[in-house]
């Protein structure tokens, strides 16, 4: 994929409106159980598993973060090397240009 479509991609996608995001709330039991023993551990049993999911989303969410950081990293270098290079186009072009000047020979001509 060429950078040109990266970066006409990322436009695209910053642009895009950033809704917010809603709090996570816990899942709700529809019908009300009596409080036994036994319900207690059930409650603390889906605490456990929403728990260890929202570590694992987590997780992922931190390899994603990486990942990116790493890509902007990387877009950061690629942005700097063109500079440099374009800076050396134009430093090539205008001692060409200056050079260029000097070869001609000038005339003046009387009408």
């Amino acid at each position: 994929m060429g950078l040109d479509v990266f970066v006409v991609s990322l436009e695209v996608w910053s642009m895009r409106p950033q809704r917010q995001r809603s709090p996570i709330r816990p899942k709700i039991s529809t019908m009300p159980r009596q409080q036994t023993e036994a319900g207690q551990y059930l409650d603390m049993y889906k605490l456990t598993v929403e728990k260890t999911r929202l570590s694992q989303e987590l997780a992922s969410i931190e390899q994603r973060r990486q990942q990116i950081n790493t890509r902007l990293a990387a877009l950061e270098q690629m942005v700097e090397t063109m500079e440099q290079k374009a800076q050396n186009v134009r430093i090539e072009q205008t001692t060409e240009s200056v050079d260029s000047e000097k070869s001609y020979k000038t005339l003046y001509l009387d009408y």
